[in-house]
């Protein structure tokens, strides 16, 4: 277990009117300026369009990675993300996240529920007052927003997996329960050991060993629930099993002490929500996500190749 502990904080702002797709609707006209407007003369000409033909035109989906005013959270000091982070991170997402829903489920599943907007910022989002750091946002099932996108190190695949690609399909599972909604059997697993306001404090063996598969998990159902999909995708075999070993276990605090046997299998309420998101996500989207999880472990492996 790491000293340092990063206590990290997702923040949703979830639009009061969600917007749902129904299976069945048809796959309309971008809302989107889809016209050659491009600027030829312009640095960012290449990806520019790059961008319009992988993103907007096949999934009426606007990237941005020029930062607005308008589009940021203004609570926050924010710098932009370069050109050339902004570059890997379109093409690693697209790889991992709408290339493997493409193959696994099928070419018209995130034109029908993907977000309708990325946005990347550079920065991470402080909050001081907690001690910790926003990565990444999902609202109302429309817009996607990944933050420190400028320390992006392509050469390392864990630290991708946590910062990016986690954050990035726990995002998605967001957009995908707010459409359609996941058992409330699921909220009973760990009813009373929700913590709002100190999960931050938790280590992560203290929050497997009540039954989380880390600490943000902890806060409340939703986050829980979305916690154990993205997760699960984007870890090793190594990393879940180890995730279940410390979930077997008591737990051990920031400061390294063992805590008190709290009566709680840890291990047996990960695996029951694992049952549960993997059912759900079966019968509710059609998605079996340990083929969903194979074919990015898969692609995971030649990242060097998508990004040069």
């Amino acid at each position: 277990m790491r000293k340092v502990i990063l206590k990290i904080l997702f923040v949703y702002f979830l639009l009061t009117g969600l917007i749902s797709c129904s299976s069945n609707e048809e796959f309309g006209a971008s809302i989107f300026d889809v016209t050659d407007s491009l600027d030829v003369n312009s640095a960012s000409y290449q990806f520019d369009l790059w961008l319009k033909e992988s993103y907007l035109k096949p999934y009426n989906l606007d990237f941005r990675y020029r930062m607005q005013d308008v589009g940021s959270n203004m609570d926050y000091n924010l710098v932009p993300v370069s050109l050339a982070k902004a570059q890997q991170i379109a093409k690693l997402v697209k790889y991992l996240w709408f290339d493997v829903y493409g193959t696994v489920v099928g070419s018209e599943f995130l034109k029908e529920n993907g977000p309708r907007m990325i946005h990347l910022i550079g920065s991470p989002a402080y909050n001081p007052t907690s001690g910790t750091i926003l990565l990444g946002t999902a609202e109302g099932g429309i817009k996607v927003t990944l933050y420190r996108c400028n320390d992006l190190d392509p050469t390392k695949i864990d630290e991708m997996n946590e910062y990016y690609f986690k954050t990035m399909h726990h995002e998605f599972a967001h957009i995908l329960h707010q459409k359609r909604n996941y058992p409330e059997d699921f909220n009973l697993l760990s009813k009373g050991r929700y913590n709002s306001i100190g999960w931050q404090y938790y280590s992560d063996s203290e929050a497997a060993s009540m039954g989380f598969v880390s600490p943000y998990a902890g806060s409340q159902t939703q986050e829980d629930f979305v916690e154990i999909i993205a997760n699960y995708l984007v870890k090793s075999d190594t990393e879940w099993n180890n995730i279940l070993l410390m979930a077997s276990k008591q737990g051990i605090d920031n400061a390294g002490n063992v805590l008190s046997d709290d009566g709680i299998d840890g291990k047996a309420i990960i695996l029951k929500k694992l049952d549960m998101v993997t059912k759900w996500l079966k019968n509710s989207w059609g998605i079996d996500i340990l083929k969903l999880r194979t074919e990015i472990i898969k692609r995971e492996s030649n990242i060097n190749s998508v990004i040069n």
